[in-house]
This record gives C-alpha cells, sequence and structure tokens, in this order.
C-alpha cells in the first residue's frame, strides 16, 4: 500500500504541467506551437525566457519536493526517493489530464537528482551543460543524464528494484527524444544558442526545412 501511494503521489506531482497552464492562459495549446513539448524549453521558443526560466524551475522544484516528501512520509521505503521521482517523471511525460501528452522530464530529472543526492546533481550538471554547451543541443541532456544517474545509483546502492525504475525511465526518456535526434540528422533541431539568437536559428531551421 505505501508503495502504491508513494507512486501515485509522485505522478499526481509530476502531472502539474505549467507550461501547459500559462499556455492556456494565453490563449493556445503549447503542444501545437513550436517543438510540441509541454516543458521548459518549448516555452522559452513560444512565450519567452523569463516564463521558460520560471516553468524549468517549477517542474525542478515540483520533482524535488515529490522525492523528499515521499522521503519523510514513506521513511521504511528504502526506494520512496526513486519510487517517487520516476514516477513524477512519469506524470509530467504522460499527464492523464493531459491526455497523456505532456514534457520530456528533463527538468523532473534534476529535481529528483537534486533531492536524492546535492553532490551528485552538481557534478551532472556540470558535465551535462559543458556536453550540451560543446553540442549546442538540449536533447542531450536528459538522454545521457538519466543513463549516467542509472549508472551512478546502480553501481553505488546494489538496489535492482530501483535501478530496474530508473533503467525503465531513461528508456522512455530517450523514446521521448527520438524525434529531436532525427531533427538533428536533418539539421532543423533548435540550438542551445536559439536562446541569445532566436532570429538566426530561426532562418536557419527554414533554410534546412525547405532543402
Amino acid at each position: 500500500m505505501n508503495i502504491l501511494i508513494c507512486a501515485i503521489m509522485g505522478y499526481c506531482i509530476g502531472g502539474i504541467n505549467p507550461a501547459y497552464i500559462i499556455a492556456r492562459i494565453k490563449g493556445f495549446d503549447i503542444r501545437k506551437r513550436g517543438s510540441g513539448n509541454a516543458g521548459a524549453s518549448n516555452a522559452m521558443m513560444t512565450m519567452g525566457k523569463k516564463v521558460g526560466a520560471f516553468i524549468a524551475v517549477f517542474d525542478i522544484f515540483k520533482a524535488f519536493c515529490a522525492v523528499i516528501i515521499a522521503a519523510k512520509l514513506f521513511p521504511q521505503l528504502k526506494i520512496a526517493k526513486i519510487l517517487a521521482g520516476s514516477f513524477c517523471i512519469l506524470g509530467h511525460i504522460f499527464p492523464v489530464l493531459m491526455g497523456f501528452r505532456g514534457g520530456k522530464g528533463l527538468a523532473c530529472l534534476g529535481g529528483m537528482i537534486m533531492a536524492y543526492d546535492i553532490r551528485i546533481f552538481g557534478i551532472l550538471l556540470i558535465c551535462e551543460l559543458v556536453l550540451g554547451l560543446t553540442l549546442d543541443y538540449v536533447c542531450v541532456i536528459p538522454i545521457t543524464g538519466s543513463m549516467i544517474f542509472t549508472t551512478i545509483y546502480a553501481f553505488t546502492t546494489s538496489d535492482p528494484v530501483g535501478t530496474l525504475m530508473l533503467s525503465a525511465i531513461s528508456i522512455i526518456v530517450l523514446l521521448k527524444h527520438i524525434e529531436n535526434l532525427k531533427r538533428i540528422q536533418n539539421r532543423t533541431e533548435a540550438h542551445i544558442s536559439f536562446l541569445w539568437r532566436k532570429d538566426e536559428e530561426i532562418r536557419r531551421i527554414k533554410n534546412n526545412s525547405s532543402n
């Protein structure tokens, strides 16, 4: 019963999607604009940097809270943190109230790792920022980050259940970014530099789309 409650709690918290809510208030469905993703990166593209930054912080915070609350409510449950965090990510990616069409889980992944171990979060953050800025693509961060964290967790805990859950999350995150990887191949995926070279990036993407 504790496992079920912990999972449901994480899922429900993850299902709170500020990108979708704010876009609806502004009169449109964010999933029909930009990249079609109900998350912070698409919010930055469609609603501006400030809105996108707020959404990123919110999504990180909700996953962080889900993990901390689970640890406090279920101290006897060894996998409480990973369980709540994993289901928070699932709730964000597949929210029932949004027809199971949500975001892609990057910010929630970061929030879960931050709550689990701030040291691991710090190291991964630096490594992923370097990788992301070097390759100039956001999508490489959640793909590699989820896999690296799963590997670290597996070797530091020897917990097969938690490792299995994180492995499943890593696979889901990868599958959710298949379209991004295809756009990278076609040179139509937005670079991180979109944030400070918006007009140039839009022209580049349009030119490559027409070729």
